[in-house]
C-alpha cells in the first residue's frame, strides 16, 4: 500500500513502491536512477529515456538508409559491368583506310587536264584531233538567210559569222565558270535537290501533260535507277520500274518492245556527254528517245563537248543540266577508292601500280555509277535495276555489244553498291552528315 508521509511544510505525499526491477537496459545510462520520488514531482525517467529512444530510432532509420544506396550503387555498378562486357563483345564499325583515301584523291592526268582547258579558253586547238572535233561542230551551226515570210535556208556558218562568234563566245563562258568551280566538296551532295531537282520540278510544273507532284524543298519519295545489262532481260521488272515517283535512264536506252522488262516511264536522261556529242550531228540537236519533254542531266567527258551543249542548249524544250564539276570530283574519288582496294586485293600488287592496270589518266567512273549516286542526293529511296553482268546475258539488253570499256571498274563499283545496300559500311568521301538513303538492288 501507499505510504502516507508528512512534509516539512505540513502537506502530505504519497510515496509508490516499485514492483519490478527499476532499470532493466542499465547500459542505457550511467547512473541507476532513484525510484522513491513523490507523485508531485515531474518524472525525470521520460526526461532520460525519450530522448534516447529517438536517438536510437534516428540510428535505425540512417543506417537503413545507407545499406539501401550501397545495395543500389553495388547493383547499378554490376549492371553497368555487365553492358561494358557486353559491349566489348560487339566489333567496332568498319574503318576507311586512309591510305587508300590518300592515294584515291590524287588525280592522276590533273596537270594535263588544266593545259588543255587553258587551251580551248585560248582558242588554240593543237591537236588534229581536237581540231577536227572544232571543225565538225563548226558545220553543224547554221544561220537563217531569206526574206520575212520566206522559209529560210540553212547555212553553215563561218569562223567569222556573227553567229559564231555569239556561240563561241558562249562556249568559252560555260568552259570557263565550269572548271573554276571543280574541286573537291563532299558537301555537294547535299546541294542536288537545288541543282539538279529545283530546275526539273520547275519544268515538270509548268508541263500539263506530266503529272509527276513537284515539291522543291523534299526529295522524291521514291527512284529508280534503270541500268542497261543484259541482265534485264532474264526478269519481268516493267511494273515495279514503272511504281517508283522518280525514273532515271541511262545513256538513251531504247525502252520500245522492252516495256514488260524495263518500263515505260522516264522521268530523266541521264547521259555522259559523247551521247549529245552524237545527237548534236543530227537536225535539231535531237536527243529525245524519251519525248522531248523530258529533261536531259548530262557530265562531261571531254571539255571539248561544251561546245555541243552551247549549241544543244538553245533548241530542247525540256531543261538540259549539266552536273557540277564538284558532284564529278567526288564520284571520281569514290569510284577509284573501291578500285584500288580490289586491285590490291585480288593483285597483291603494290598501289604504285594501278595506273598501269587501268590507264589512270583515262580512268573514269560509268554512267550508271553516278546516276546511282545523282539518286541519294534527290531520293529517299533508291531501288537499282539492271546492274550487273552474267555470261549468258549482253553487255546491254538494247544492243549486241558484249565488251566492257577498260576505262571503268565495273567490279569496283559493284563493290560500291553492295556497301550501299549493306548501310553499316561508311562510304569515302561522303560527309559524315550526309545520311545514305534505303538503297534496293534487283538482280
Amino acid at each position: 500500500m501507499p505510504k502516507i508521509s508528512q512534509e516539512k511544510d505540513g502537506s502530505e505525499t504519497e510515496t509508490l513502491k516499485p514492483i519490478m526491477d527499476p532499470f532493466p537496459f542499465p547500459h542505457l545510462a550511467t547512473t541507476k536512477p532513484n525510484f522513491n520520488f513523490s507523485v508531485k514531482s515531474h518524472f525525470p525517467m521520460k526526461r532520460t529515456v525519450r530522448p534516447l529512444f529517438a536517438l536510437l530510432l534516428l540510428l535505425v532509420f540512417a543506417a537503413t538508409l545507407t545499406s539501401r544506396a550501397v545495395l543500389r550503387r553495388g547493383i547499378l555498378s554490376i549492371e553497368l559491368e555487365s553492358r561494358v562486357r557486353i559491349r566489348r563483345h560487339i566489333p567496332p564499325p568498319p574503318q576507311l583506310n586512309a591510305t587508300l583515301l590518300h592515294h584515291a584523291a590524287v588525280e592522276i592526268g590533273e596537270e594535263k587536264f588544266k593545259q588543255e582547258i587553258q587551251s580551248l579558253l585560248d582558242g588554240n586547238f593543237g591537236s588534229h584531233a581536237r581540231h577536227r572535233t572544232f571543225v565538225s561542230w563548226r558545220r553543224f551551226i547554221h544561220h537563217d538567210r531569206g526574206s520575212a515570210g520566206v522559209t529560210a535556208a540553212k547555212l553553215p556558218a563561218t569562223i567569222r559569222s556573227p553567229l559564231f562568234y555569239r556561240s563561241w563566245l558562249d562556249f568559252r563562258k560555260v568552259l570557263h565558270d565550269w572548271f573554276r568551280k571543280r574541286r573537291f566538296q563532299p558537301g555537294i551532295m547535299s546541294g542536288l535537290t537545288r541543282s539538279i531537282k529545283l530546275p526539273i520540278d520547275s519544268h515538270n510544273n509548268n508541263n500539263n501533260n506530266n503529272k509527276l507532284q513537284t515539291n522543291n524543298k523534299n526529295k522524291y519519295s521514291s527512284c529508280a535507277v534503270v541500268g542497261n545489262s543484259g541482265i534485264l532481260l532474264n526478269r519481268d521488272y516493267g511494273s515495279e520500274i514503272d511504281s517508283h515517283e522518280f525514273v532515271i535512264r541511262l545513256n538513251n536506252a531504247r525502252v520500245d518492245h522492252f516495256e514488260t522488262k524495263v518500263g515505260k516511264k522516264t522521268s530523266i536522261s541521264f547521259m555522259n556527254s559523247n551521247i549529245l556529242h552524237l545527237c548534236a550531228r543530227r537536225g535539231g540537236c535531237f536527243c529525245h528517245p524519251y519525248g522531248d519533254r523530258v529533261p536531259i542531266v548530262m557530265y562531261i567527258c571531254q571539255a571539248l563537248h561544251f561546245m555541243d551543249y552551247t549549241v544543244c542548249n538553245a533548241s530542247h524544250k525540256a531543261p538540259l543540266l549539266v552536273t557540277d564539276p564538284r558532284f564529278d570530283v567526288l564520284c571520281a574519288r569514290i569510284v577509284k577508292y573501291y578500285s584500288l582496294k580490289r586491285f590490291v586485293e585480288e593483285s597483291g600488287k603494290g598501289l604504285e601500280k594501278w595506273g598501269e592496270a587501268h590507264d589512270g589518266s583515262l580512268f573514269h567512273y560509268s554512267s550508271g555509277m553516278q546516276a546511282v549516286m545523282l539518286a541519294l542526293g534527290i531520293c529517299d529511296r533508291v531501288s537499282i535495276f539492271g546492274f550487273g553482268k552474267s555470261t549468258s546475258a549482253k553487255h546491254h539488253y538494247h544492243t549486241n555489244q558484249k565488251a566492257e570499256l577498260h576505262l571503268h571498274d565495273y567490279e569496283a563499283e559493284y563493290a560500291f553498291y553492295r556497301d550501299l545496300v549493306d548501310g553499316k559500311r561508311p562510304i569515302p568521301f561522303l560527309e559524315d552528315r550526309f545520311k545514305v538513303p534505303p538503297v534496293v538492288m534487283y538482280q
